[in-house]
Order: C-alpha cells, then sequence, then structure tokens
C-alpha cells in the first residue's frame, strides 16, 4: 500500500509560515514547510482538513488561526455534516476546520484526529484510476464526485473532490493558475498526477499521530 508520509507546502516566509502553523493549530512535525517563490495566483487546488472532536475545539483551532493572521472564508457554523469552518493562512494555503458532531461531549481540546488533504480535480473517476495504479487502495468512492483512500499508517489521509465543487465548498472562487506550491511525500517514485499534483520520493519514514 502506498503511503503518504509527507505534505510539504511552499511559502514565500519560511520563518513566519513556522510561526503560523505552531500558533494556529499546533502543527510543528506533520506539516513541512519549504522555500518557495514559485508563482501562482488564485485557487491553488486543495485544502487541508483538520478532523477534531467536537465544534468547540473547531472554534478553539478558528480563533487561534484567526489570532496568528489567518482570513475567515467561512466562519464555522453547523450543518448536514457537522460543523466546520474554513480559513485561508498568511502563506495561501486554505484549511478546513471540521467535526462530525453537532454538539460537544466536553471542553475545547486542542486535539486533532486527522489530516486530510484534499485534492480538487478535474475528473475524479480518471484521478481515482491513475492513483489505484499508483499502489493506493480506494476507502470510499461517490461515482464522479468524491473519493477517499486507505490512509495506512502514515499521518495524512488523501481524498479528491471535483474542483469546482471544492472551491464552492471553501468559499472562493475555483480559478488559479500557476504552481500549487504542494509536494506530496511517499513510498513510491516521483511523479505528477493528471492535475499537476506534484509527488516525491519521502527520504525518511516518519509516522506521527495527530494529537499526539
Amino acid at each position: 500500500m502506498t503511503v503518504i508520509d509527507t505534505v510539504t507546502l511552499g511559502v514565500a516566509d519560511l520563518a513566519a509560515a513556522r510561526r503560523f502553523h505552531a500558533a494556529a493549530f499546533d502543527l510543528d512535525t506533520q506539516i513541512r514547510l519549504r522555500a518557495s517563490q514559485a508563482p501562482t495566483t488564485g485557487f491553488r487546488g486543495f485544502t487541508l482538513g483538520l478532523t477534531v472532536p467536537g465544534p468547540a475545539t473547531v472554534d478553539s483551532l478558528i480563533g487561534t488561526a484567526l489570532d496568528a493572521g489567518a482570513t475567515s472564508l467561512k466562519p464555522a457554523t453547523k450543518s448536514l455534516w457537522g460543523y466546520s469552518g474554513v480559513v485561508q493562512a498568511p502563506d495561501g494555503t486554505i484549511w478546513k476546520v471540521a467535526t462530525p458532531a453537532k454538539k460537544d461531549t466536553g471542553p475545547a481540546t486542542r486535539r486533532i484526529d486527522a489530516i486530510v488533504l484534499l485534492l480538487g480535480v478535474a475528473d475524479v473517476g480518471a484521478s481515482k484510476r491513475f492513483y489505484v495504479g499508483r499502489g493506493l487502495t480506494v476507502a470510499k468512492s461517490a461515482g464522479r464526485v468524491y473519493a477517499e483512500f486507505e490512509p495506512g499508517p502514515g499521518p495524512v489521509k488523501l481524498a479528491l473532490y471535483r474542483r469546482r465543487a471544492l472551491a464552492k465548498d471553501l468559499g472562493v472562487s475555483p480559478d488559479g493558475s500557476g504552481s500549487h506550491r504542494l509536494a506530496i511525500g511517499a513510498d513510491t517514485g516521483p511523479f505528477t498526477d493528471p492535475d499537476g499534483f506534484s509527488w516525491e520520493t519521502a527520504l525518511t519514514t516518519v509516522v506521527h499521530h495527530p494529537g499526539a
């Protein structure tokens, strides 16, 4: 099984991005950062999702993200699927903090149960077949709309969503061009997927447990 070992974000200001990730989400090891001046405009075609225990924790993480300099794209609110909010980091990365729970069963924590890398793709079916051919195993699939892969022991779960639908869910325009400023590290060889997302061979396999 192909396992995602690392997710690396390309950022213009490395020191500032490190400070943001630590202050906003207490993420200092799970997501890697790399200095990048690669040109990019508009929607970069992906989001990083944090799944947490309850609404109070959603509010807590979004609050610290805003305090650290993030911009609100969608205020936290209840939906059919739970409770979530969306922010954009100063480096341009879009984060969605969500819980399937609609009510709290305890006080707010800083615990992150899962990190999900959600790629916006032109054709979910074609991209799903491409990734299956690269050794990933489908865990859930909703036709041409959504696909989710087995995470294995890695720290990050991979999922696919139609690009326009993903942009709508995040509250942004689907238009964008240039670099994704994203590199996905795994135990497979380097390649670029049909939507231009770059994969690289992880130099070391480090398993991080969200919330640990």
